[in-house]
């Protein structure tokens, strides 16, 4: 039954994102106020190109800390190699995925534009939704 649910029923589909140009404060702040883990990164034409997570705002924080640079750019901080997801896919392959990664969500893509989010959170959800 749980093999039968896709990402496509639980994914998050109004979505925080930033461009490289926003600053890190701002995108922290961002992720604090909508208690979310990360938050994807688009360019000017609205195409995936990162993703800028708390573990970049850690990089940001020891940035501040070891050599007194405040700030930035998401662009510098953003992690560029991203793990997508298909819409598609199961929430069995999913769980799978992040069983083997230290990641808390993926991107969503479909023909090549990202659609949405799916968390460790939204997998837990989807369990639950059938118990």
């Amino acid at each position: 039954m749980l093999r039968n649910i896709t990402v496509r029923d639980h994914m998050a589909t109004n979505l925080v994102t930033f461009t490289p140009d926003t600053g890190v404060f701002d995108a922290i702040r961002q992720l604090l106020k909508h208690k979310i883990t990360g938050a994807p990164v688009l360019d000017e034409n609205g195409r995936l190109i990162g993703s800028f997570s708390e573990m970049d705002c850690i990089h940001v924080v020891l940035d501040a800390a070891y050599h007194e640079e405040m700030g930035g750019k998401v662009g510098e901080y953003m992690n560029k190699n991203l793990i997508t997801v298909s819409p598609d896919d199961s929430i069995i392959e999913v769980a799978e995925r992040f069983q083997k990664s230290l990641l808390r969500h993926f991107p969503v893509v479909e023909d090549g534009e990202l659609i949405g989010l799916i968390s460790r959170v939204d997998v837990l959800r989807a369990l639950v939704s059938i118990y």
